[in-house]
């Protein structure tokens, strides 16, 4: 009997251990820094293909290592106690394999600080290392002529791996820049420097900023406080001039190419033609209503043509160059959305339309490269629902789309070189994380990984992805929504809303988590309901829902978030009286217009970064959708929030970085100043050292903060 006894109690134990072990809750610490510790989905490390080979390499306890598509063998290709033997001469320690890039077949390069090496990982063998100045940013690295582009403060210089270093400019005046992103990296633009395909030339961009006010931020760290000006050129106000540079590299010449006039128009999307002897640009009208592609002499910098136009009434936004069919340097892809969508189309480069390669109401996303006879095209698109990404390939002789991924999810697609292979990493709601490998039919050659479920033993709510029709009355809006995790029916649940509602983001996806941050599911577990909505203006579904907010931002974005909140209401376990909101930059100035313009509705609201009078806010963003202040003061007065302030009956935090050189300071600053004026009450605070995020540990403090403000208020 005792031993029976024995034999139950030590099953209960068990039975309690497992129903334990499905009870853990996230901390918040968890919720905010949690890929660090264990609960991300697991990965494979610098997955890549090697240049110009059938194989792939990634990182596996801290070596090289080298796979095949067909094949489930992998072999070491270099450990790092190999790596740090080769590097031992220099002043280089490395604690992990650094990353790297392969420059082609048998060499990878990478570097640590400004030191740069150049390897052969198969032979052991060091080729070649250089040194960059200290103060180098904004590297470019060729592997046809194996030199780095940077810029040190305003100027701009080449180096090569014998230590050879060349000053392509010598501007003494701060306000002139050269070889560093324009335009406030709208338009796609991530970089100032453009490598021919030979590497003989250099095209960068010269900014001429000196018409451009000086915004005065502040760098508290000295014991007296120093000034830290930025140029923010102000929507209506003046806007820096661009122009292109050539940099000969045998001539060591320098010319520009003749953009023209006006000077504040925008030059975009710049790509070399394969042969270098062109440079094709996407010129772009300060109103951003009217495009060009433009093709350029690169050797006297005349415009040769323009190959087509493109026009819209609101704005025109290219956000990818040309780019060209391997093996048949005539003809070129193109994207654009002027059918309503974004999409292919295949032009010869005498600017003639050959054909539309997709159509349909949806979007692509993203090429993905050509196989290596120029036949067909990879892409990823929303064709099968603006939730996933799947990978198409698209025959550019008779335009035949074929669709390669099956599984549902979010798919982010590797295509080899040869395009006979495709490294498929993908997500969703209910797989953490597989990554496969293709074939160019769409086949699993291969199954590299299958992450297991790094939350399985926490106690999570559950989640609805689903739509409701927006305040248009037929528009699908997707939303998503996170549940207690204790759930129950008979109660009476807080609600918040978590918004962003801006153009260029789409929060609900079907991936991991359903694309929310573990923060949403931390809310859920402490007993919120967790309501986003994807509102018109957001991205991935086409021209006409993105620019319905034109020239009167807030509006529809507004009337869309009250159909969720219409829904929250309906579901019968929400206590409408304890209803939030919290978003961050663009999801700041919602929040702030929700708590604002619908007192009736929201009770507390956390603002980060919010965007307060759109006058204040850069050229570009503001300009494409609001056009100026003095064109449209009544689109812009009526999304100035500082006009509502008295309309405020909840509570309101805002948070600002102190050094934010996006949404600037003064937005925020001025809202308060006109709370003053009114007896208006306001939480607020700052972030001293941080710009537009806050991250680090510091993003611990900041979502602690966060958390409280709902917990004591809501």
């Amino acid at each position: 009997m005792k031993k029976k006894l024995t034999t139950l109690l030590f099953f209960a134990l068990i039975l309690l251990s497992c129903s334990y072990g499905q009870e853990k809750q996230l901390t918040l610490k968890q919720a905010v820094i949690g890929r660090w510790q264990g609960l991300a989905p697991e990965n494979m490390e610098q997955l890549q293909w090697i240049a110009n080979t059938k194989h792939f390499s990634f990182i596996e306890d801290g070596a090289l290592m080298q796979g095949h598509p067909g094949k489930e063998s992998k072999k070491t290709i270099l450990t790092l106690e190999e790596l740090k033997d080769m590097v031992s001469g220099s002043d280089v320690r490395l604690r992990r394999f650094p990353r790297i890039t392969w420059s082609g077949p048998q060499t990878m390069v990478f570097h640590h600080g400004p030191q740069w090496f150049l390897v052969d990982p198969y032979e052991k063998k060091f080729l070649q290392t250089t040194n960059l100045d200290s103060a180098a940013q904004n590297t470019d690295y060729c592997s046809a002529c194996q030199h780095i582009a940077y810029t040190k403060g305003n100027n701009l210089l080449v180096q090569s791996f014998n230590g050879k270093t060349r000053q392509i400019s010598h501007s003494k005046d701060k306000g002139i820049v050269y070889g560093q992103e324009v335009h406030r990296r709208e338009f796609g633009i991530n970089t100032g420097t453009f490598w021919s395909p030979d590497g003989k030339k250099l095209a960068f961009y010269r900014k001429d900023e000196r018409m451009v006010s000086d915004y005065p931020l502040v760098d508290i760290e000295n014991r007296v406080a120093r000034e830290k000006p930025v140029k923010y050129p102000m929507a209506g106000m003046e806007s820096h001039h661009v122009r292109v540079g050539v940099y000969d590299m045998e001539s060591g010449n320098t010319l520009y190419l003749h953009t023209g006039t006006p000077r504040d128009q925008y030059l975009t999307n710049v790509q070399w033609g394969p042969r270098g002897q062109y440079i094709y640009i996407a010129l772009l009208n300060r109103d951003q209503d009217h495009m060009k592609l433009n093709r350029y002499d690169a050797a006297t910098g005349t415009l040769d043509r323009t190959l087509f136009e493109e026009k819209h009434p609101k704005y025109v936004e290219p956000l990818d160059p040309v780019t060209f069919v391997p093996n048949s340097p005539g003809r070129f892809v193109w994207m654009s959305r002027r059918d309503g969508y974004n999409h292919i189309y295949l032009y010869n480069t005498e600017g003639k339309l050959v054909r539309q390669l997709t159509d349909g109401k949806w979007e692509v996303t993203g090429l993905h490269g050509f196989d290596e006879n120029g036949e067909t095209l990879f892409f990823t698109s929303t064709r099968a629902t603006p939730l996933e990404r799947h990978l198409y390939s698209v025959d550019l002789s008779s335009g035949r789309v074929s669709r390669l991924t099956s599984d549902p999810g979010y798919h982010q697609p590797q295509v080899s070189s040869s395009g006979s292979w495709v490294i498929d990493s993908y997500s969703s709601r209910t797989n953490p994380r597989t990554i496969e490998v293709l074939d160019a039919e769409g086949g699993t050659a291969r199954t590299l990984l299958r992450s297991d479920d790094p939350l399985k033993d926490y106690d999570l709510g559950e989640m609805t992805l689903s739509t409701i029709k927006a305040a248009d009355g037929k528009t699908d809006l997707y939303y998503r929504l996170i549940k207690p995790s204790d759930f129950d029916p008979a109660k009476k649940y807080p609600a918040i809303v978590y918004v962003y509602g801006g153009p260029h983001a789409q929060l609900i996806q079907n991936r991991w988590l359903g694309a929310a941050g573990l923060w949403q599911h931390f809310m859920a577990q402490k007993g919120y309901l967790m309501l986003t909505v994807d509102n018109r203006g957001s991205a991935a579904r086409g021209r006409a829902f993105e620019n319905v907010i034109h020239r009167q931002l807030g509006k529809h974005e507004i009337a869309d978030q009250m159909k969720g909140v219409e829904m929250l209401k309906s579901l019968g376990y929400v206590d409408s009286s304890r209803i939030g909101v919290h978003g961050w930059s663009y999801g700041g100035f919602m929040t702030t217009s929700l708590m604002l313009k619908r007192p009736d509705v929201f009770e507390v609201g956390v603002a980060g970064g919010p965007v307060i009078d759109w006058k204040y806010y850069e050229v570009m963003y503001g300009e494409r959708y609001m056009d100026t202040p003095e064109d449209n003061p009544r689109g812009y007065r009526q999304a100035n929030l500082k006009n509502y302030v008295t309309r405020l009956e909840g509570d309101l935090l805002l948070i600002q970085g102190y050094l934010d050189d996006i949404v600037v300071p003064q937005h925020s600053l001025s809202f308060l100043r006109e709370c003053v004026k009114n007896d208006v009450q306001v939480d607020y605070f700052i972030y001293p050292r941080h710009q537009h995020g806050v991250g680090g540990r510091d993003r611990i403090h900041l979502m602690r903060k966060i958390t409280r403000y709902f917990d004591e208020h809501l």
